[in-house]
């Protein structure tokens, strides 16, 4: 005798007839004879069938949700009333066909698209949690714990203020100001200059040796003329050792964050004032009365000399009348106060053949000269104020061209923002100052003095070249700029090239010419050095990314800068050896300056005091075996520094 299938769950092996109970007139005894013919053998098992049908209906005779019984190979599934609601669906699977023959998954009750789905997601989600372990590993203040089979990672999380203050995002919020008082080539300055870059703070840089008057204000806030000093707002933090104080201890940042929400007040170091020059006592030219009578008087013509029209010059013979006539003065008297005027670079002959002389020779005034007019530094008039010392209008002029320096390039010197510099306040200022070069009495400098005065110059020129004319874009452009840019100094136009070849080479021929910069009745062969050094050519910056980088020289230290100048051009790839292939690379410099640093091997024992010991020792070891040595020129990168 046939018992129930345990708990409700039948076998496809045991599923005999299914018997299906409709509307609630459906009688039990509809089923056929082979199904009803086991069932009255037994009559206690047909009893317990009885019962379980009426499991399918409530009191009321509506029938409820089937239920699935099997009776031996008997089962019946009891449909729900038509009327009730069907039930859906579980999420995830499809609801069964009755119809249709049952598949594997449904007698699985997998639903495959969502498994692969689920698969998916655990990838995904695994992937995301491994990279951002290794990002996370890679954070300050993270903390790691090994456990048996697992791995945490427990990162703090940082304080809004202190994100920001990490992240410089700050600057949008403050409401103050971060002032410190610097000066030029100051390593202290430099080191506070970085780290408030580091930490993308805006701030503003009085620099005093760029701003004099402002030494006083100085002065008068911390009682000395000493910097770095530091303000936030109006509150003094101090110089570089206060900062490195504060900063370890953590009081910068909270000193920093009260600074957020307090508008600086009127009391704190005020910014410098854009667009104007500071005051400065200046000293008339004891011969600029003079001066101002004589263009005001003398017949100034263009005469016809020596084949060529020699335009706006005057006679020595009427420039002493004029002076007889308004200074009441004797003529020999005139004619000393007429080589005082040239000698102070206000008038000069046509031909540079005198000073001054009564009678019929011809003289010019400075700014008449003909290429003048042409010079930088020139705004349409003479200096006529007491010139200043050369070596003091130098420092003044390398102090500001080093303060722009320091704002406006990398720390390597090897990338300038010449835009920058052409639009600041710095560039204005030096560009004003040098008008003070225009008479200035450039002989009167010792050598030393006489080498850092030129060499600073020329690469100030460079910087100057470079924002007012343009980028060459190719030779002709090059040659065209070193020759024509020019300043006025001392009474004469130099050029990159005349300062290059004729003053600091000795007067030497340039590269691939025949003739000297100078000729032999040039007055400016009087400035020139008698002695050429060849380090010379390690502090001139040309503007361009093969050589050496912009650096600005002092005179009592010329010589030990310009052999730092030189190791630093080498380090930076100025000359490469290969000892298997027995080959030197050498800066095309060494090919076009060859009558500076001699020829071959010359070169060569030239260069080892300034290599590093790993090159040096190669390049020895390939001098001293009594091989060949092969010497190639490296290409000379001609694109801008920028």
């Amino acid at each position: 005798m046939g018992s129930l299938v345990g708990e409700g769950k039948f076998c496809e092996a045991d599923v005999g007839n299914i018997v299906s109970m409709g509307e609630k007139e459906t009688k039990h005894d509809s089923l056929n004879e082979n199904q009803s013919k086991p069932v009255s053998d037994d009559l206690p098992h047909n009893q317990q069938l009885q019962d379980l049908l009426e499991i399918g209906k409530n009191k009321d005779g509506i029938q409820i949700p089937p239920v699935a019984v099997a009776v031996r190979n008997i089962d019946t599934m009891i449909p729900p009333h038509s009327q009730l609601p069907k039930p859906e669906a579980p999420p995830g699977k499809n609801p069964m066909n009755s119809q249709s023959p049952p598949s594997p998954e449904k007698f699985s009750g997998i639903d495959m698209p969502a498994f692969g789905k689920f698969f998916q997601e655990r990838s995904n989600s695994l992937s995301s949690a491994i990279a951002k372990k290794l990002s996370s590993l890679s954070e300050d203040r993270v903390t790691e714990f090994n456990l048996s089979g697992l791995k945490v990672i427990v990162q703090h999380k940082k304080d809004d203020q202190e994100v920001e203050i990490e992240h410089g995002n700050l600057n949008s919020k403050i409401r103050g100001r971060i002032t410190f008082f610097s000066r030029s080539n100051c390593r202290d300055c430099t080191a506070v200059r970085s780290f408030l870059r580091e930490r993308g703070l805006r701030f503003v840089e009085i620099n005093v040796d760029v701003y004099p008057p402002k030494e006083r204000e100085l002065i008068e806030r911390t009682g000395s003329s000493s910097v770095p000093q530091i303000f936030f707002n109006e509150k003094l933090l101090g110089g570089l050792v206060a900062l490195n104080s504060l900063r370890n201890s953590g009081e910068f940042d909270r000193r920093l964050v009260e600074m957020v929400g307090r508008k600086c007040p009127d009391a704190a170091p005020a910014p410098p004032v854009y667009g104007f020059d500071d005051p400065e006592v200046e000293r008339t030219d004891e011969m600029a009365s003079v001066i101002r009578v004589l263009r005001q008087r003398l017949p100034i013509q263009d005469r016809l000399m020596r084949l060529k029209i020699v335009k706006n010059c005057f006679s020595g013979f009427e420039t002493v009348g004029v002076m007889v006539q308004h200074l009441h003065c004797s003529r020999n008297k005139a004619v000393e106060i007429g080589k005082q005027l040239a000698r102070k670079h206000f008038i000069h002959h046509v031909f540079g053949e005198n000073d001054f002389e009564d009678g019929n020779h011809f003289y010019r005034f400075l700014e008449h000269e003909p290429l003048i007019n042409k010079c930088f530094n020139f705004g349409g008039s003479i200096n006529d104020n007491e010139p200043k010392p050369a070596a003091v209008v130098g420092q003044r002029l390398t102090k500001i061209m080093s303060a722009i320096l320091e704002s406006y390039a990398s720390e390597d010197r090897c990338h300038i923002d010449y835009d920058a510099i052409g639009n600041s306040e710095e560039f204005r200022r030096y560009v004003n100052l040098t008008q003070d070069l225009h008479r200035v009495d450039v002989a009167e400098l010792s050598s030393n003095e006489k080498l850092a005065f030129f060499l600073n110059l020329y690469n100030a020129m460079v910087i100057h070249a470079m924002i007012r004319v343009g980028r060459p874009n190719g030779g002709i452009d090059r040659r065209s700029l070193y020759a024509e840019f020019q300043y006025l100094v001392g009474g004469y136009a130099y050029s990159l090239t005349a300062i290059k070849n004729g003053i600091l080479r000795g007067n030497r021929r340039p590269p691939y010419t025949l003739v000297k910069q100078f000729g032999a009745t040039d007055k400016r062969l009087e400035v020139a050095l008698l002695k050429v050094n060849p380090l010379i050519h390690f502090g001139l910056c040309n503007g361009t990314r093969s050589s050496p980088t912009v650096r600005f020289f002092t005179p009592h230290g010329i010589e030990a800068e310009l052999r730092t100048a030189a190791r630093e051009f080498f380090r930076r790839g100025g000359i490469e050896v290969e000892l298997d292939k027995r080959t030197v690379s050498l800066t095309r410099m060494f090919k076009w300056f060859d009558v500076d640093f001699g020829q071959d091997k010359e070169i060569l024992k030239w260069v080892i005091p300034y290599l590093d010991s790993t090159k040096a020792g190669l390049l020895t070891h390939l001098l001293s075996d009594g091989g060949p040595v092969n010497i190639v020129y490296q290409n000379h990168d001609w694109s801008v520094n920028s």
